[in-house]
């Protein structure tokens, strides 16, 4: 066991009746980076804020952490770095592996915890990542309160939308649906649902299946954030020429991420002066580029493959809406940040992207079956490209909803607050 401190980001912390001594556990916590990475540095950063945080982390992050608290020291904030057996591989590639690594790892953070705990005696305990509801957090078993989460993973393709996969695509979601039913099974998953004061979901799929599990108290918050230097740098991109009208998808190239109901749409809106825009690479980019073709759309349709943040930005600054027909995500991040943009959404009424885009800040469609789904996709394309004002009044939506909801400095108050309420037994 190693521990790291750091000393700056200064926020006084005045507004609470007492600076606790919160246990945060941090599988994944990397500073600038998205997804889950960023999502737990990020959340330990906000906690250190508002109350006195003790981080558990795995080694792989301590130099990239150090270094940045070598740039940018933080208060209040405390690291403590391990791994089972001395692993300090990322794993990548390796599913299996990490995996297991994650698990073992959630074994030992208890043990540490409850040794570190005689000495500091925490007031809260906080699971942050990683960000899913079928493996176990066993901070749970500790004697103080714990939150869970936010935590996903319960979002599945609906099945008539297996029809188009590839057989490969088939056997993935066979997967990683017997993998969260062997999760849900696994007692100790039970056990921290029950221990949980509260169970913090980012989708309503995942929390139906935390209520199933017996978490008491369930509230459905995104795990997607923003810092106040980000939203300010996505405001920043002025309205692109009118025409050609642009649509634009970004993600790795996988069968869930629903791409080919993107394309199958496009095609049907049958738009003059349109292009469709995809960023991101994967495996199933050769099956999309032979779509492309079937659908007569190679003069409309550009893919960029994987680009830098910020020119996958740039990208969707150029582009007047956002096409993000996700099957199951729990996160969306992509949908946050072209609000922040001031661009409309067209996405699935599933997953994260359906808690992020309201009718205020685009459009969702029904995720039914394949041929109406891509039926409504491509209403929605029409509609938003024949209407330079509902996408304008859209898109100014979505940057105020940023700002109040998804910013991360909002969001480190929602914790601190919720932190307040467990500790006086008000959460419920």
């Amino acid at each position: 066991m190693e521990e790291g401190r750091g000393k700056n980001y200064q926020l006084p912390i005045t507004n609470y009746h007492l600076a606790m001594k919160v246990l945060l556990s941090a599988f994944a916590c990397e500073p600038n980076l998205g997804s889950e990475e960023g999502v737990g540095w990020n959340t330990v950063i906000q906690s250190a804020k508002h109350h006195e945080s003790w981080v558990f982390t795995r080694t792989f992050c301590r130099s990239y952490i150090e270094a940045e608290l070598e740039r940018n020291p933080v208060p209040n904030l405390h690291f403590v770095y391990f791994d089972p057996f001395g692993w300090s591989e990322d794993w990548k590639g390796k599913q299996g592996l990490l995996q297991l690594h994650y698990y073992l790892w959630q074994i030992w953070a208890y043990f540490i915890a409850r040794k570190l705990d005689r000495e500091i005696g925490f007031d809260i305990v906080h699971h942050v990542t990683y960000v899913k509801h079928w493996s176990p957090s066993f901070l749970a078993l500790l004697p103080h309160p714990f939150i869970w989460g936010p935590v996903g993973g319960a979002e599945k393709a609906p099945k008539p939308f297996w029809q188009d996969f590839s057989r490969r695509g088939k056997i993935y979601e066979t997967l990683r649906a017997l993998a969260q039913s062997v999760g849900e099974r696994d007692p100790f998953v039970g056990l921290t649902a029950r221990r949980s004061a509260v169970a913090l979901a980012t989708t309503e799929e995942t929390a139906a299946r935390l209520r199933f599990l017996k978490a008491k108290n369930v509230k459905i918050f995104s795990q997607v954030g923003l810092s106040k230097q980000e939203i300010q740098e996505l405001e920043k991109f002025p309205t692109p020429p009118e025409q050609p009208i642009r649509f634009i998808s970004v993600g790795r190239l996988l069968h869930w991420k629903g791409v080919h109901l993107g394309l199958r749409a496009f095609a049907e809106a049958n738009l003059e002066q349109s292009e469709y825009w995809i960023v991101g690479d994967g495996p199933e980019r050769q099956r999309l580029e032979t779509l492309v073709r079937e659908l007569g759309l190679a003069n409309k349709v550009f893919f960029w493959g994987t680009l830098s943040r910020t020119e996958t930005l740039s990208k969707m600054g150029e582009s007047h809406v956002l096409l993000h027909p996700s099957l199951h995500d729990s996160g969306g991040f992509v949908c946050t940040e072209m609000m922040g943009v001031g661009r409309p959404t067209i996405c699935l009424d599933l997953g994260g992207p359906a808690t992020q885009v309201t009718e205020q800040t685009g459009i969702k469609v029904a995720a039914t079956d394949p041929d109406r789904t891509v039926q409504g996709l491509a209403e929605a394309i029409v509609c938003l490209a024949k209407d330079r004002e509902l996408r304008s009044r859209l898109g100014r939506s979505g940057q105020t909803r940023v700002r109040e909801i998804y910013d991360w400095d909002v969001k480190g108050l929602f914790f601190a607050q919720l932190c307040e309420d467990v500790f006086d037994g008000k959460s419920g």
